[in-house]
């Protein structure tokens, strides 16, 4: 006789799957060298985060997830999905009253997309508005989360 996994036992996994993936593909974004093979796993990982959030998350696991898949398609140099999806992000983050470090990363993001798409008006503008952000965060593990992810956005020329 096999047991079926209660509604909550479900939703348990669904949120242990979201992170598991969530945090796999930050940690392959934050490479600043990925193999072929790596950018197909970051890039499924971001998507599944994506699809388990979208069951059992909140919308600021919604807009972070959205964020992610951005960042995730601005490495790859893929403008179109990377606008796509920052374009489900950025409400939420410009609509709640978000902490500094989310900030941060939203601009980050933005950055790296407008990088993709070869806007380097925007891209200068929202780098700089990234590290402006930055300046606010005071946990160090955090800030050093960011500064992992900053370290692959391109840098502005200037």
């Amino acid at each position: 006789m096999t047991d079926k996994p209660t509604p909550e036992d479900i939703a348990l996994w669904q949120r242990r799957l979201a992170s598991r993936a969530n945090n796999r593909a930050w940690t392959l974004a934050e490479m600043l060298h990925r193999a072929r093979e790596e950018d197909d796993e970051m890039l499924h990982a971001a998507h599944a985060a994506m699809y388990f959030w979208s069951m059992v998350g909140e919308p600021s696991h919604h807009a972070h997830a959205a964020q992610l898949l951005a960042h995730v398609y601005a490495l790859l140099k893929r403008p179109g999905p990377a606008v796509h999806y920052l374009s489900k992000a950025l409400p939420y983050f410009e609509q709640h009253g978000c902490a500094p470090w989310e900030k941060a990363f939203a601009h980050a993001i933005a950055a790296n997309v407008a990088y993709a798409e070869g806007n380097a008006a925007e891209h200068a503008k929202q780098y700089v508005d990234a590290q402006q952000a930055a300046a606010h965060i005071t946990d160090p593990e955090t800030r050093d989360m960011f500064a992992a992810t900053l370290r692959v956005v391109p840098v502005p020329k200037l």
